[in-house]
């Protein structure tokens, strides 16, 4: 008998991260009956993801508004989710990460009595406070889950010393990477592709060293993104670099953005669909980010990061000398990038580190363990 899984996304993120879930689970249709369910937490920029990786949900909450309280989205899924499960009752649901929507569904499953697996699990950094919400999110999901699909063994450790059953944690990798290497496949056979890229990015000079740039911490706001435009403004001043800045629409960050760089130093460019951005990418020198993601993905393409961030939950990257925490210290994170523009060696060592974060199997690595009797 087959087994009956929803896999739920609301964001960017969970869009592109259950992607290849959703792609494994539809592999094995003798084994799994599969639905989707998007709440809309970023209704904005779901639907390049659904024509992309083939995830036209089934069910679509559709909740998210302008100005819209948390309290008033999780109460609208946890709403939602009820109404779904009197409809169509899944024997697993899969969520991705530490959003409201993984929240919300978490503690749907729990009051619904449905095994819930994490992906992505046992992610920490100890501070309530950074980032926020999402570290209390992914500690008040854990106790909820049925499975827990770990992307490293530090993520397991995390998760055993909150007294999770090891029985209950496999470690698989990240999706994200299965993600990545599927949409380099395309970039790099598909010609037609790769001509339209070409186009859409006719302004990259590729006589100098382009910087991506990106940012959307809510911790971040205010005095500390100040610092940090400031400080690459200085960095932008440089004639052999190319700053490139993809702006988040929230006006907390795109205001200030375009106030202290809008000045033609930099590139402001609007945020961009997932294929333009991995070819970014790609195209990059390296990449000042604060987005948990781009840590996991960059260092497959051989593109060092500093973060700007006080603390990350991506410690095996650090470790493995891909990534660099550099703070909202605008200071810092100047010295740390002409350090990467003049230093080749250290440039070498981080572009070169090997990538913790798998070979690009996580997605099958789940499939098969919930195919498991």
């Amino acid at each position: 008998m087959r087994k009956k899984v929803l896999v739920v996304f609301g964001t960017r993120p969970e869009a592109i991260k259950m992607g290849p879930v959703v792609a494994a689970l539809r592999a094995c249709p003798d084994q799994f009956e599969v639905k989707t369910l998007s709440t809309g937490q970023h209704r904005e920029m779901l639907q390049q993801f659904f024509k992309l990786f083939d995830l036209w949900p089934d069910f679509n909450l559709s909740l998210m508004r302008t100005n819209q309280h948390m309290n008033e989205l999780v109460s609208g899924i946890l709403h939602g989710l009820d109404e779904v499960f009197a409809t169509w009752r899944p024997d697993w649901v899969l969520i991705q990460g530490d959003t409201a929507t993984a929240f919300a569904t978490a503690l749907a499953c729990f009051y619904a009595g449905i095994p819930c697996g994490h992906v992505e699990a046992g992610l920490r950094t100890g501070d309530f406070t950074a980032p926020w919400p999402e570290e209390m999110h992914r500690v008040l999901v854990a106790p909820m889950m049925a499975a827990h699909f770990a992307p490293t063994e530090q993520a397991k450790r995390n998760l055993l010393r909150e007294n999770i059953n090891e029985h209950s944690i496999l470690v698989t990798g990240n999706t994200v990477i299965d993600a990545l290497y599927a949409m380099m496949r395309k970039l790099r056979t598909e010609q037609t592709l790769a001509d339209e890229m070409e186009q859409k990015f006719h302004f990259l000079d590729n006589n100098r060293r382009m910087i991506l740039v990106t940012g959307h911490r809510r911790e971040n706001f205010g005095p500390r993104l100040e610092r940090l435009c400031t400080a690459m403004g200085r960095l932008a001043e440089r004639s052999d670099v190319q700053l490139v800045y993809a702006v988040h629409l929230n006006p907390n960050v795109k205001d200030t953005v375009h106030r202290l760089l809008g000045d033609g130093s930099a590139v402001l460019i609007s945020p961009q669909e997932y294929l333009p951005f991995i070819y970014l990418m790609d195209r990059s020198d390296f990449i000042i980010t604060d987005s948990g993601g781009i840590q996991e993905e960059a260092p497959s393409l051989g593109k060092p990061v500093l973060v700007t961030r006080e603390k990350t939950e991506r410690i095996e990257a650090i470790e493995a000398g891909t990534v660099k925490l550099v703070g909202t210290d605008g200071e810092c994170l100047y010295e740390e990038a002409m350090k990467l523009l003049d230093d080749r060696d250290l440039y070498t060592r981080m572009s070169e580190a090997t990538n913790p974060y798998g070979n690009g199997n996580a997605s099958v690595r789940i499939a098969e363990w919930l195919a498991a009797p």
